[in-house]
């Protein structure tokens, strides 16, 4: 089976069939190579229902994860999108189809490389990149329309919280290193509203507003 038509499998059975229903996300999941953001041996399981490993104990996120953790952003093409946890790129990549301009973080330097040469490589020209702790965000760009983590932390981190414009959301896993509860915090005005989604289990956010490291 050629990659195009298992993607198209990836969005009709794993997507829409779990209620996934925005075109944009579809549109960019059915599009977007995922085979090419995971190492060459596990090529054959790029379109499979679960997460991956690409090393240095990362993941890259089951498909229908980065379509939840998407929708929750509510993307209509213009805003300012901070990622934490740059990863294999992937998560990246369906960003930049939705939105107008990418900042992605990752703590691991051979990851960021790695992501950066592919996603130049396919064509993404609206995406910064940066090395260090993503739980600090990226206060120098801030504020942002909205902010995806795509690590548990163990409590919501303020500091991504301080960096979102009125009405920007954040998504992001909070929990035990060994299970969270996906939440999208949207600011409003002085405030913010809290909404839970799902358990899911993702690698633990590292840094000073995240886990330390062992």
């Amino acid at each position: 089976m050629g990659f195009e038509r298992c993607r198209q499998q990836m969005v009709d059975k794993q997507l829409k069939r779990r209620g996934i229903l925005d075109y944009g996300i579809l549109e960019a999941m059915g599009k977007v190579p995922r085979h090419r953001f995971v190492p060459p041996e596990l090529t054959l399981s790029a379109y499979h229902d679960g997460p991956l490993s690409i090393g240095k104990g990362q993941t890259i996120s089951q498909p229908y994860m980065v379509a939840l953790m998407t929708e929750c952003l509510e993307l209509e093409g213009k805003e300012k999108i901070l990622e934490i946890g740059t990863g294999s790129g992937y998560q990246t990549a369906i960003l930049a189809e939705l939105a107008k301009k990418i900042f992605t973080i990752e703590i691991h330097k051979c990851l960021s490389d790695k992501a950066r040469g592919l996603l130049t490589d396919i064509g993404y020209k609206n995406i910064e990149f940066r090395i260090g702790d993503g739980s600090k965000g990226w206060e120098e760009e801030a504020p942002f329309h909205g902010i995806i983590v795509t690590a548990g932390a163990p409590e919501i981190p303020v500091s991504l919280m301080e960096q979102l414009i009125d009405g920007g959301r954040l998504v992001v896993p909070v929990g035990a290193r060994s299970l969270q509860t996906l939440y999208k915090i949207t600011k409003q005005g002085d405030s913010f509203n809290k909404k839970e989604f799902t358990s899911c289990v993702f690698v633990p956010l590292l840094g000073e507003y995240g886990w330390k490291e062992n």
